[in-house]
């Protein structure tokens, strides 16, 4: 099951290193005022996200499947796999610098042409390929300086990073509870994965698009300096990277809360 647990590794690492890049694209979309245009362009990305996710719960349910036939714990695979979240996060935040700029010439393309497909054909050529890789760009200190961080609100911000280890540990967290209820209720454990992420998704729906949103539309109306949003989005990264850790703590006592439910 070694080659299961490698490709479920790369498939987290992938969908944080996207999520992550998500973040950014409210820099851009304040830079260029372009912000209908900006996110319909991350689209791309998000879906390539999604149909990574797709993929990631067969997965999870095989090593769970055949941790149960041949009586094994799971705990130590299932904590690779939450390591790779926090490791793809991390690549993602030295991955940013050179996607908004590959993503700010994107905005202006498809501006011009209207055609995403024609878009993503034209980025697969060898020789845009050659250009993107020496766009490449590594974080610098300057990035954090002058920015007012004070402005983002406190409980805003733990919210975010809770929700994000809730988020990070869901599937998983569900699917391990299944070692730890009678045979009879096992798929019911592993069901409950798609309440717990809901419930998350609410929680980021309610609570924190709304605040990031507000903070974004006034810096777009001149009501905010760009900085502030740059300040946002640093530390919404920051506390999701906080997240992805946290999930390493929640990850037993979540499967251990889920499984009292069916026992």
């Amino acid at each position: 099951m070694d080659h299961v647990l490698i490709q479920l590794i790369l498939l987290t690492f992938v969908i944080h290193v996207i999520d992550t890049l998500g973040y950014s694209v409210r820099l851009n979309s304040v830079k260029t005022g372009q912000v209908a245009l900006s996110f319909s362009i991350f689209n791309l990305f998000v879906l390539v996200s999604r149909t990574a996710n797709m993929f990631q719960a067969p997965l999870i349910g095989k090593i769970i499947g055949f941790s149960i036939a041949k009586d094994l714990d799971p705990l130590s695979d299932m904590r690779y796999v939450i390591a790779a979240a926090t490791a793809g996060t991390l690549a993602g935040v030295f991955v940013i610098p050179t996607f908004l700029k590959i993503f700010q010439i994107g905005v202006k393309k498809i501006a011009l042409s209207g055609s995403v497909p024609s878009l993503v054909f034209e980025a697969l050529h060898a020789n845009n390929m050659k250009r993107i890789v020496k766009k490449a760009t590594v974080p610098k200190k300057k990035m954090l300086q002058k920015l007012r961080f004070r402005e983002i609100p406190k409980r805003f911000l733990l919210l975010h990073a809770v929700v994000t280890g809730i988020y990070t540990i869901g599937v998983l967290a569900a699917n391990y509870s299944s070692l730890l209820v009678p045979s009879q209720n096992q798929l019911a454990a592993a069901a409950s994965s798609g309440m717990i992420n809901g419930a998350a998704t609410i929680m980021l729906t309610f609570f924190i698009d709304p605040k990031s949103a507000i903070i974004t539309d006034q810096a777009i109306r001149g009501k905010r300096p760009y900085g502030d949003v740059k300040a946002l989005v640093i530390l919404l990264i920051t506390t999701k990277l906080i997240g992805t850790v946290l999930g390493q703590l929640l990850f037993l006592p979540a499967a251990k809360i889920i499984a009292s439910f069916y026992q």
